[in-house]
């Protein structure tokens, strides 16, 4: 971390055994060539595609992520509602309805920068939510009495739902970063008032694979229309999105952000 900024890295949605594997083989070295200061990932895929375990969650920890994110499959493991206390490092989509378990928010003190970070989901071909906008209306302004340096991980299904939430939020936070979609899009920009933002950063997971998962399968459904048991691809080239951010320490406003994407190549 310069005296000025701060380099954050926020990883795509990591789904499957693959996704976990190729983040610990690439992630040290990834930290060390852009110096980062805080890694952050979207885990509600890691758990073989649908939300994550105990276990998994300590993995990344140990792997050196800092923070997670997660998303519409976050309740699909038992566990992580019966053990929520657990994962105090990870926050949950904020505008699910009042009484939801889980962290709405996280405050990190990254050598002495307070880093926000908060997750909320879209509703445009999603399930129904509370509204997002008026849920980060009213969050955004508690986690600027902490911290200057905001970052929001958008879940949601519509670009043109991200992207407005992007506009009605620049200004009001350091980056809207969009998951869910698990396709790396190409409108990652910064918005006039100072918003780092991208659609969706797209995936840690099978590169030969439709969105991570078992391409026969989900062709299958297609073809027939009739209900298809969907599972991660956890073998062959593995596809690394992620981006990186370069924040004012002082304003939160961002100075760049860089797209990642790498291909691991199985080992023979």
């Amino acid at each position: 971390m310069s005296q000025n900024s701060i380099s954050i890295l926020f990883i795509g949605d990591i789904v499957g055994s693959l996704g976990r594997s190729t983040v610990k083989e690439l992630l040290p070295e990834i930290k060390k060539r852009h110096k980062i200061d805080l890694t952050l990932a979207n885990g509600e895929n890691a758990a073989h595609g649908y939300s994550i375990t105990e276990n998994i969650y300590k993995e990344f920890m140990g792997m050196g992520i800092d923070a997670l994110t997660m998303g519409n499959h976050i309740w699909e493991k038992k566990e992580v509602v019966q053990k929520i206390s657990v994962f105090e490092k990870m926050v949950r989509p904020a505008n699910y309805p009042k009484g939801a378990p889980g962290k709405e928010f996280l405050i990190l003190d990254v050598n002495g920068v307070k880093v926000g970070i908060a997750n909320f989901l879209g509703r445009v071909f999603m399930q129904c939510m509370d509204c997002p906008f008026r849920s980060a209306e009213a969050l955004i302004p508690r986690i600027r009495e902490e911290a200057h340096v905001i970052i929001v991980d958008f879940h949601a299904e519509a670009t043109s739902e991200k992207t407005a939430f992007g506009f009605f939020l620049d200004g009001k936070v350091s980056a809207v970063l969009g998951t869910h979609t698990h396709v790396m899009t190409a409108d990652d920009r910064i918005l006039p008032s100072g918003t780092a933002f991208i659609s969706d950063v797209g995936m840690v997971g099978a590169l030969d694979s439709i969105i991570g998962m078992n391409k026969e399968q989900i062709i299958k459904r297609f073809l027939t229309q009739m209900p298809e048991k969907f599972e991660p691809t956890d073998t062959g080239r593995a596809l690394f999105n992620a981006v990186l951010l370069k924040i004012d320490t002082q304003t939160g406003v961002a100075l760049e952000i860089k797209k990642i994407k790498e291909i691991l190549e199985p080992v023979v």
